[in-house]
């Protein structure tokens, strides 16, 4: 009898975190975007709390309130405009020099505020003018840095990668609004100033990744590109749910607009308290992004991003009801920590599903969705807090977020039975 030839087996692929942190252009991504979420918190720290001073001069705390959310809606309605456009630049041009640009403008924004901090000035016009200019420069950062970390890694390593991609971004937004806090307590020009020299070092990051990042040249008119991915997200049913969700959810559900108002006139806890309740949230979600990082979801991860984003609205609910700052500081972690549940699924499916060509347009979809989650959100508190108060305001948003978490869990069942995450 004549031996059969036999086919080796394939070699089962390295995974670990080890094997993550081998890779020398994703731990430069992994960093500069760790120093850039550094700069934005600070920069939005200072930024509420100045803005929120300025216009407890002359206003209400209703009105104030809502005056700081408008900040989101400056930045948002920019990111809304250019988006698409900023996708498909970012599936056409090298994707790390557009990271690196935008920093660099990021700083400009930012050594701006800071020249309006040193002069003493209170008018805010130029305040939100210089937030617009922000939000122009995040249009273009978003879906390029999105589009760029998958480049970096194997394939058998993308879910551990957004992992740790999510653990960078958390440890930066909690030890961002702690430095903020205390960089307040001197001054908000000291705030912006630090923020400037971070977004120049995560634009060093970027310029220092040896990877080609630019796309393969797809075919077709810049208009013939946007369509094809728009139509792509509205017909995967998993992407445009899971992106959907979040949107609704957090648009309800976000409390963070409305952090200045509890820490000084519900908590009374100061500018070194606000840090704190800032920094809660990102503690919550760095807790969860280190387990995911070590133990990735292998199953059911449709439900899992369902029952993160009821913990969510839940945990909203508890916040606007408690006057403890040690029971506030608890359910901010714990929504935190239920949003990251969520984020690391959605990020997951919508990253594995889409192809690389197309990742750019897809992110800039998946990225205007998280804008306007966050800052349609903050819109949201701010006119609803003129009308139902602070606390009324984010009681009524938790509840919303929980009602959407039915709701969606009904629209889209195949989201809901979506399993493995590989």
């Amino acid at each position: 009898m004549s031996d059969l030839p036999t086919t080796p087996a394939e070699p089962v692929p390295d995974t670990s975190s080890r094997a993550l942190l081998r890779e020398r252009d994703f731990v430069l991504f992994w960093i500069e975007r760790f120093v850039s979420t550094l700069g934005v918190q600070i920069q939005s720290v200072a930024l509420g709390w100045q803005v929120y001073a300025i216009a407890r001069l002359t206003h209400s705390v209703g009105e104030s309130a809502f005056l700081v959310s408008m900040i989101g809606l400056a930045q948002f309605l920019p990111m809304l405009l250019l988006t698409l456009v900023a996708g498909e630049t970012a599936d056409r041009r090298s994707r790390k020099i557009i990271v690196a640009v935008t920093l660099i403008l990021d700083a400009v924004c930012a050594g701006v505020l800071l020249t309006l901090a040193l002069t003493g000035s209170h008018a805010l016009w130029p305040v939100f003018a210089v937030s617009v200019l922000f939000g122009a420069s995040r249009a273009f950062l978003s879906p390029a840095s999105s589009a760029m970390g998958p480049m970096l890694v194997p394939r058998a390593l993308l879910p551990r990668a957004i992992a740790w991609n999510s653990l960078s971004w958390q440890t930066g937004s909690i030890i961002g609004p702690a430095i903020g806090g205390l960089l307040l307590i001197h001054s908000p020009g000291l705030a912006f100033g630090v923020s400037a020299v971070l977004f120049l070092a995560a634009a060093v990051m970027a310029l220092a990744i040896r990877h080609s990042t630019r796309p393969e040249t797809q075919p077709g008119s810049r208009l013939e590109l946007i369509r094809e991915g728009l139509a792509y997200v509205w017909n995967n049913k998993i992407v445009f749910g899971s992106i959907s969700l979040d949107l609704f959810a957090v648009i309800l559900g976000g409390a963070t607009a409305l952090l200045p108002v509890f820490a000084k006139d519900v908590l009374h806890v100061g500018p070194a308290g606000f840090g704190i309740l800032r920094a809660a949230p990102a503690v919550g979600a760095s807790l969860v992004a280190l387990y995911l990082a070590a133990n990735p979801i292998r199953r059911h991860a449709g439900r899992v991003m369902f029952l993160g984003v009821a913990a969510f609205g839940a945990a909203t609910v508890v916040f606007g009801l408690s006057q403890l700052m040690w029971l506030s500081v608890g359910a901010l972690a714990l929504l935190g920590g239920a949003d990251m549940l969520s984020v690391y699924v959605r990020q997951t499916l919508v990253q594995i599903v889409t192809p690389d060509a197309m990742r750019g347009r897809v992110s800039a979809v998946s990225g205007v969705f998280i804008s306007a989650s966050n800052e349609l959100g903050e819109a949201e508190s701010g006119v609803a807090a003129w009308f139902l108060g602070p606390v009324g305001a984010v009681v009524f948003g938790g509840i919303g977020a929980l009602g959407v978490t039915g709701l969606w869990a009904w629209l889209f069942p195949e989201l809901r039975k979506a399993d493995r995450l590989d």
